[in-house]
């Protein structure tokens, strides 16, 4: 650092500090603020709390100080909501006043300080958004359409992991074959598009690129410059980075899908005819309701929230039936009970498979993909349950806690898939109990569970219909710690599996 930047950051790091304690003073007494932590001027609760505000750290807070609790990270408010009566306020209640997105340095640059539709605020721009994304890609008519392509996928996977010698006997790691499967679902629907294999040129430079948003964007590194304004220019590097990788992969949607579709609408003339997604976004874009960075961040939406997050969900589905073979043999039985040794499950199935929903119910409850949710604010100063929230506020819901505390359900500690067949067996994905939100609830849940539900039952029901899934050689079981983001939760090491192929 050199000499003139070090004397900016002290002089900023005196005013910040008076700023605070005179701000502390005039405000401390008028406003009713959930209870946290004691706060140090500038830094608040940052140094006592750390970057590391994963659901575990979280819920031992709210074990501490309620359900509702106030952090102070530097100038930035984070409220934390630990109870399904107040997920409910926050969620529907009040979803209105807590439906805008905060954003922070790095998201802002990933979407263009919020021209996508996941993390702007609440209001006009997201409404149109949200409408325009809907019908191309979060309806009924849509699975409908695109579940023949899902099993046709699927069922590439299976014949490529049976003709794969290694998966047999060492193992693999599949989440590298489902990767390739998931972008294909996606793309078909986008751009009727698909990737011919896992060393397809552009799908190896779409990966990286997408994978390495993914680090930056969910890492806790930049924490400090997020919350401490005085300490972004020691960010500069971090940023810049983002800000290349951001402009790399919206120039390759661009050049490869963007333009090429628009090519192909040219040549076929107006026919009228809206094969796929982005036809619906372009049409959208001629009309003027959108302009081209929009379309761009739609795109890049699709790419983070659809594919990476039904990822993660289907491998840490893979991992628990791996290290509970009772429950894999259990959905095995009910495979071919149903359907049959050997009929390949299609996505109207699925809904005949109880235990294979209650399968997906349990992975989405133990290992939940979003276990903050996408963080929720307030514009405006707001009351919950009695507290004063101050304006633009970070809200953070705690799904995860909700689903695994064990004053709200029996034995959430173990992977039981039963609890969704008897005490819990009328509690949906849909937030129809505020004490299971794997997909958010109100304006701004996820609406593509639509997708994400029936692409889990036909992956985890192929494989399990057609493989005896291990550890490999040598393991009881798959490593199954946990790697948490800003909001995100994965696997932390990808797991290698046995397939055995069954005979039928």
């Amino acid at each position: 650092m050199d000499l003139l930047l070090a004397e900016k950051v002290l002089l900023g790091l005196f005013v910040a500090i008076v700023t605070a304690i005179t701000v502390s003073k005039l405000r401390g007494k008028r406003l009713r603020l959930p209870p946290g932590p004691l706060t140090i001027p500038i830094f608040g609760n940052w140094l006592q709390v750390g970057d590391d505000l994963n659901h575990r750290n979280l819920s031992d807070l709210a074990k501490k100080f309620g359900d509702v609790f106030l952090l102070r990270m530097g100038q930035r408010n984070l409220v934390v909501v630990s109870s399904p009566d107040l997920a409910k306020d926050v969620l529907h209640t009040q979803g209105v006043e807590f439906g805008s997105r905060t954003r922070n340095v790095v998201f802002d640059i990933f979407t263009g300080k919020g021209q996508d539709m996941v993390f702007t605020v609440y209001g006009e721009h997201w409404r149109k958004m949200r409408r325009i994304m809907t019908v191309p890609f979060f309806t009924n008519k849509v699975v409908q359409q695109y579940r023949y392509g899902w099993e046709d996928e699927i069922g590439r996977v299976v014949e490529d992991v049976r003709n794969n010698l290694a998966a047999q006997k060492e193992g693999v790691v599949l989440r590298k074959r489902l990767q390739l499967m998931m972008y294909n679902n996606m793309y078909r629907i986008m751009f009727d598009r698909r990737f011919e294999s896992e060393d397809d040129p552009l799908f190896v430079k779409l990966k990286a690129l997408n994978g390495e948003r993914s680090r930056l964007a969910q890492s806790f590194e930049y924490n400090y410059g997020d919350f401490i304004p005085i300490l972004r220019p020691l960010l500069r590097g971090y940023l810049k980075l983002c800000k290349e990788v951001k402009e790399r992969r919206l120039q390759l949607f661009k050049d490869y899908f963007l333009e090429e579709r628009k090519k192909l609408a040219s040549t076929k003339g107006s026919s009228g005819d809206l094969k796929c997604a982005i036809d619906h976004i372009l049409d959208a874009q001629k009309k003027g309701e959108i302009n081209e960075d929009n379309v761009l961040y739609i795109v890049e939406n699709i790419n983070v929230a659809a594919i990476e997050t039904t990822l993660w969900s289907i491998e840490w589905g893979i991992a628990e039936l791996v290290n509970h073979p009772h429950i894999q043999a259990k959905l095995r039985a009910e495979l071919d009970s149903v359907l049959g040794p050997g009929v390949p499950i299609t996505e109207p199935d699925t809904y005949k498979l109880p235990y294979l929903q209650a399968v997906i119910k349990e992975t989405l409850r133990f290992r939940m993909a979003i276990p903050l949710l996408v963080p929720h604010m307030n514009l405006h100063d707001a009351k919950l349950t009695g507290y004063d929230i101050p304006a633009e506020s970070k809200v953070l819901v705690n799904a995860w806690w909700l689903a695994n505390n064990p004053d709200n359900w029996v034995r959430p500690e173990e992977f039981r898939p039963e609890r969704f067949l008897a005490e819990e067996a009328r509690v949906e994905a849909n937030g129809n109990d505020f004490r299971y939100l794997p997909f958010g609830v109100g304006r701004r849940s996820c609406p593509g569970i639509i997708l994400a539900l029936p692409i889990l039952g036909l992956t985890l029901g192929r494989l399990v219909q057609n493989f005896e899934l291990l550890p490999p050689p040598g393991q009881d079981k798959v490593d199954t710690t946990e790697k948490g983001g800003q909001f995100s939760l994965h696997i932390l090491k990808h797991s290698t599996i046995v397939a055995k192929p069954r005979v039928f």
